[in-house]
């Protein structure tokens, strides 16, 4: 069974979603306002736009955006990021949305030891990647959070993106372990690290996961590129993750797509109490509607994130 595309996921969000409360940190942006309006208008989600007053009318009037009865928590723009973890940390909200705020000021008060939404997992953030040219969808991560992550939380992050596969309806996704080149090589530590996790896989550690690596883009994405190869494997040129070695790598990869593709996509954090609806201020409404369709599909209990 294939991901399922953003038409299936925002049908999916109307027969089901009911209304979800999701506090929006950074509300001021004329992007993200006529996005909530609309997921507001299907019924998904009741937002409380988080920031301060002011800027958010005007970001509403800058996108041409009646705000109606949406709620507004005002205040400071430093003290956006830590008012929307409170409302999740209390129960008021169960989903948090990324506006117009830096990353890592939203990051500083997620990560809090005492006030955050901190776990045991790593944060990672993962994109669901539509290419309606090639029938082709996938996940990448970690595409926008840990730089330089060691073996075993590449093994979290890739938990956390099957989490998300099989939220999505692919119990056994097929995973690549990203690298420049399906060859191991001592000079590139990366292609050791993707075959260790291989191996793992094939001993059955990553059960119902198929884990494959190293592999190339062009290996991971394309049969083309197999049959020219003249090579063979369960997720080779139909992977339905990627989890790149480094934020360089994936996030070069990801941007690279969305800019110059004919594509559609969406992202979520995953790893913290929360799911987190999260991609980059630059995105325009129809990607934020896509970040909101994917996150609600994906079960909002201890269930998400899974356990070793």
């Amino acid at each position: 069974m294939a991901l399922p595309g953003f038409d299936e996921l925002i049908a999916r969000a109307d027969r089901t979603a009911g209304r979800v409360r999701v506090a929006v940190a950074g509300g001021h942006d004329d992007t993200v306002i006529p996005a909530v309006l609309e997921a507001t208008r299907r019924g998904w989600i009741e937002p409380i736009l988080v920031g301060p007053r002011g800027l958010i009318q005007d970001a509403a009037a800058a996108s041409g955006s009646a705000l109606g009865g949406l709620e507004i928590l005002d205040c400071d723009e430093a003290e956006t990021a830590a008012r929307c973890v409170a409302l999740v940390r209390t129960g008021r909200a169960r989903l948090l949305m990324k506006g117009r705020i830096a990353t890592p000021d939203l990051m500083r008060a997620a990560l809090d030891r005492e006030q955050g939404l901190r776990t045991e997992r790593v944060a990672c953030q993962v994109v669901l990647m539509e290419i309606p040219r090639d029938g082709r969808r996938f996940l990448l991560a970690d595409t926008g959070i840990s730089i330089k992550p060691r073996l075993e939380e590449r093994v979290d992050i890739m938990k956390s993106a099957i989490a998300v596969a099989q939220a999505l309806g692919v119990d056994a996704p097929r995973v690549a372990m990203m690298a420049a080149t399906e060859s191991v090589k001592d000079a590139m530590p990366e292609t050791v690290g993707a075959r260790h996790l291989a191996e793992r896989g094939r001993r059955g550690e990553f059960t119902p996961a198929i884990v494959e690596g190293p592999l190339s883009f062009d290996m991971a994405y394309s049969q083309h590129a197999i049959t020219r190869k003249h090579l063979e494997s369960t997720a080779q040129g139909a992977s339905d993750i990627m989890i790149f070695p480094d934020l360089l790598s994936a996030n070069l990869t990801v941007k690279a797509i969305m800019y110059t593709a004919d594509c559609r996509f969406g992202g979520v954090l995953m790893g913290l109490g929360a799911t987190v609806v999260f991609m980059s201020r630059a995105d325009d409404v129809p990607t934020r509607l896509h970040s909101l369709a994917l996150a609600l599909a994906i079960p909002q209990d201890k269930g998400l994130l899974p356990t070793d």
